[in-house]
């Protein structure tokens, strides 16, 4: 008899009847996704949740996807400061990848598990009103200091959230998984930011948890260094971070969207590697954990 297995069904006994019935909403990358013996483990995961009474909702992306298909069909791809200008070409690809491919591969993994799901972008139902991202000056001179105005294109910005349908679904068991494209109200259609997407539909659900599985295992003081990883803070240590400069490069990025919501309302934000096995199970039913975790002030 495996004892170390069963102290740790014992460990997680508490978080199963703490979160039963409760809403999680958890993002998955491009590169999580791509990889399907890891999208298969994933999936497993998300049905134990599913399976112990927690209402998962799936929200993803497929930009990695995305640019290998634009390679593969010739389509030149332009990205400016971290950001990818969505063209007329560009914009029938995310719409092939996103709510064709990836949705599609998300629901037949979860379909092996015996998980009823539904495949949905911000589109279907009014989910996400978007409306067309101005364009932005960007610096494209470093050393001078030179500023451009870039039109991004077919690229959105979440005007509001409408999750009466999410609702509907969570409510009769289903497990609904949102590719992240919206439309604005003449039913012109958007690439959306996937952990923008995440974030509001979290605070619209009034979710418990908002976990973004990434390609990294929680956000480090020292990239290279895995001991420097964070395991748990609040808004206002996060904040003291980024005002201090202990915080850089992508880093601040990703704290401001957990402190954003975790300030609206959200019980706790996580960043979590998506390709470590079991690590969101770890996240959500030990002491431990596996990533990291902000929770409000």
């Amino acid at each position: 008899m495996n004892i170390e297995k069963l102290e740790l069904l014992r460990e997680a006994l508490p978080y199963i009847q703490k979160f039963k019935g409760k809403t999680f909403v958890v993002k998955f990358s491009g590169k999580v996704t791509e990889d399907k013996e890891n999208l298969r483990s994933l999936a497993e995961e998300l049905a134990l949740l599913h399976q112990v009474g927690i209402r998962v909702c799936v929200i993803h992306g497929g930009g990695k996807q995305l640019t290998e298909l634009a390679q593969k069909l010739g389509v030149v791809q332009t990205v400016i400061e971290g950001r990818r200008v969505t063209d007329d070409d560009t914009l029938d690809l995310a719409k092939m990848i996103f709510r064709g491919k990836i949705n599609t591969e998300i629901l037949s993994a979860l379909r092996h598990r015996g998980i009823d799901s539904v495949g949905l972008s911000g589109v279907d139902g009014g989910v996400i009103k978007a409306v067309k991202r101005p364009p932005r000056e960007v610096v494209v001179d470093r050393t001078t200091g030179v500023t451009e105005s870039v039109d991004f294109g077919h690229v959105g910005d979440v005007v509001s959230v409408d999750v009466r349908l999410i609702e509907l679904l969570l409510a009769d068991g289903y497990l609904p998984v949102i590719s992240s494209l919206a439309a604005d109200d003449e039913g012109k259609v958007f690439n959306i930011n996937a952990d923008t997407i995440a974030s509001e539909i979290a605070v619209a659900l009034k979710a418990e948890k908002l976990v973004l599985l990434s390609d990294v295992n929680g956000i480090y003081l020292d990239e290279k260094d895995e001991s420097t990883k964070l395991s748990r803070l609040t808004a206002a240590e996060a904040r003291e971070m980024i005002a201090s400069g202990r915080a850089t490069g992508g880093m601040i990025a990703k704290l401001q969207n957990l402190i954003d919501v975790t300030e609206r309302g959200i019980g706790s934000a996580h960043v979590i590697g998506g390709s470590q096995r079991n690590a969101l199970l770890a996240e959500v039913f030990t002491d431990e954990g596996t990533g990291t975790m902000v929770v409000a002030d």
